[in-house]
């Protein structure tokens, strides 16, 4: 069967359904200990469901006896089970797969509340709604299945908020919640920050001792991409210019090939490819390792922000108001250019390297990267 189809058969049967619920919740119970179960969907990419982290803690802080629920993209249950202020996960599979079995799902846990930060419509309205849920928030709240949100009479799109933190913290406001504290929380065990310790110095001969920046070579599109090819000048003056220096450059399994494709230019065993040899969970104790990340707007930049690691950010397509950092901006760089086309296609772009990206300059990257070796501690140089 069709997406459109099964879309539309969804709309109708839930429109009959709306019709006849009865459920008529009192707004007071909101931010009250009458909330006892709470389901948050973030299940998306890794960039945005760390974005999402700010408005969970938000509602933690306002229902401190909730039992907490995420339901995240199953592929980075590991990277979120250690949040603090989520007491289980779910784990959601896309699209339409698995659709029937995770409505039941929700429905026995008997929420009371639904908080959609960041999902995929036409799947995330419909869930919230058949988990039984009597309260249902999410912004935007522009879909075709809007009558089935409990905010659905004042219409707002993405043009109505600067940053994805400050989207996800007004869903929580609705939902009884009032932080306004954006830091993202990604936790760092011991463990982890030891055994990529080890691991570095025993596959690439770093030790700890030694200053290391990371490169983030690929992105979720090709919009957001800067050239193999400048980040392999940008590596070889910085290796000119700092002998002790270590580079790795990390990414994706997917991403293995752009990574090789800078190591293979600069041909300096000082550059390093960790691109998908690491597992998700030891990720962030490997970007906490780095002085800085060169990196454009993608999830590794968001969790390095999360895991207090000075950026050197990228930025053209998107622009770093609405996703780059948003606190200890002292700490962060970032170099923002202007858009080649208008409007811009962002997954749709026809260059295979775009040239926004190419208005960054080498020199300025550098530059950016020598002052954020210039901040670490001398033992570390």
């Amino acid at each position: 069967m069709g997406t459109r189809i099964r879309e539309n058969l969804l709309a109708w049967g839930l429109g009959l359904a709306r019709r006849f619920d009865r459920r008529a919740p009192d707004p007071a119970e909101l931010g009250t200990a009458a909330i006892r179960r709470i389901l948050v969907m973030s299940c998306t990419a890794i960039g945005d469901t760390l974005l999402s982290t700010p408005a969970i803690r938000s509602l933690r802080q306002r229902y401190p006896q909730a039992r907490i629920v995420l339901l995240v993209n199953a592929p980075y249950h590991g990277l979120f089970a250690d949040n603090p202020d989520i007491d289980d996960l779910i784990d959601y599979h896309g699209g339409y797969r698995r659709f029937v079995r995770l409505a039941l799902a929700l429905r026995r846990e008997r929420f009371d509340l639904v908080a959609i930060l960041h999902a995929n419509e036409p799947q995330a309205t419909p869930l919230a709604y058949l988990s039984g849920a009597r309260w249902r928030f999410k912004l935007p709240n522009n879909s075709r299945f809007r009558f089935l949100l409990s905010n659905h009479q004042q219409v707002s799109n993405w043009r109505d908020f600067t940053h994805g933190i400050d989207q996800r913290l007004a869903v929580a406001t609705l939902a009884g919640a009032d932080g306004s504290d954006k830091h993202m929380i990604l936790p760092v065990a011991a463990q982890n920050r030891d055994a990529v310790a080890g691991w570095l110095q025993q596959q690439y001969g770093i030790t700890p001792q030694q200053p290391v920046i990371g490169f983030q070579v690929g992105a979720s599109t090709a919009s957001r991409r800067w050239r193999p090819e400048r980040y392999a000048e940008l590596a070889q003056r910085l290796l000119a210019a700092n002998p002790s220096l270590r580079i790795v450059v990390t990414g994706s399994p997917q991403e293995r090939a752009l990574a090789d494709a800078v190591a293979g230019a600069v041909n300096d065993a000082r550059l390093v490819v960790t691109a998908g040899q690491l597992p998700l969970t030891r990720m962030p104790a490997l970007v906490q390792r780095f002085a800085c990340l060169v990196t454009p707007d993608t999830g590794i930049m968001h969790m390095a922000i999360a895991v207090g690691t000075p950026i050197v950010g990228l930025f053209a397509a998107a622009h770093w108001h609405g996703s780059g950092p948003t606190t200890e901006l002292q700490r962060h760089i970032v170099i923002q250019k202007h858009r080649t086309c208008e409007p811009c296609l962002g997954k749709r772009c026809r260059y295979a390297a775009p040239p926004c990206m190419d208005n960054i300059t080498v020199d300025e990257v550098l530059a950016a990267c020598e002052h954020q070796l210039s901040l670490q501690p001398e033992n570390s140089q």
